[in-house]
């Protein structure tokens, strides 16, 4: 018996119904993040570190990102699959390869994370509600401004923070040499340097935060820009 055929249109409803769900989970969890942050750091009390008190928060709502690339790849979304990759990549990265890949007295406490939760927390908020929104076909005109203007302030916040963490990261690297790093001679005659990956990736900040930077406002001038003629028409 054949199965019953699914049509475009009915493709689209449940593609933008999911989209719905995934932009509303992601404002509830980063909005909880950005509790927990202010909560360890303004309510007085005996408490965990600050990285165990958010890591499965940020665990969760920071992997589930990678979604993204797969909306960007597939055509779900209107966004560039390679900028896309490389802003998930680099979340990811610190989180996984950073974060957890070293112990509590390196990355995650450095002075770095309670910056880099900060900006995330806040620029995913107002990213997600903005989506969330937009799906709903009407976005505020202040969200469509936050969403376009905060990023001044909070992508220079987040990258110090990101590049405090691998600073944090690559000392542990080289206290400790053998830690996520192969050495030869091995069968593979292959050599793997967690230390100088550290490094590598902290270079390429340099190159590439401009870039970014810079596509961003070109962003903002072509959306506040429009919004601004609107209004004024």
């Amino acid at each position: 018996m054949a199965g019953k055929s699914v049509n475009s249109k009915e493709v689209g409803t449940i593609g933008k119904l999911y989209l719905k769900l995934y932009n509303f989970l992601q404002v509830i969890g980063w909005s909880y993040l950005l509790y927990q942050l202010l909560d360890y750091y303004l309510l007085p009390g005996n408490k965990a570190s600050l990285w165990d008190t958010v890591k499965l928060t940020v665990i969760i709502f920071q992997n589930a990102a990678v979604l993204e690339i797969i909306h960007a790849a597939t055509g779900l979304v209107k966004s560039n699959p390679f900028i896309t990759t490389f802003q998930v990549f680099s979340r990811v990265m610190l989180v996984c390869g950073v974060l957890l890949a070293t112990p509590s007295s390196y990355a995650p406490s450095s002075p770095g994370l309670p910056l880099t939760l900060l900006a995330w927390s806040i620029t995913e908020i107002i990213r997600y509600l903005y989506y969330f929104t937009n799906l709903l076909g009407f976005v505020p005109q202040f969200l469509t401004y936050l969403r376009y203007t905060t990023f001044i302030v909070l992508y220079p916040i987040g990258v110090t923070g990101e590049l405090l963490c691998l600073y944090s990261a690559q000392q542990y690297g080289n206290d400790h040499p053998r830690a996520w790093s192969y050495s030869l001679p091995n069968s593979w005659n292959f050599t793997f340097s967690y230390h100088y990956y550290i490094i590598i990736i902290m270079i390429l900040y340099f190159p590439f935060f401009p870039q970014m930077y810079m596509h961003m406002f070109g962003q903002r001038r072509k959306i506040l820009g429009k919004s601004t003629i609107k209004k004024t028409q």
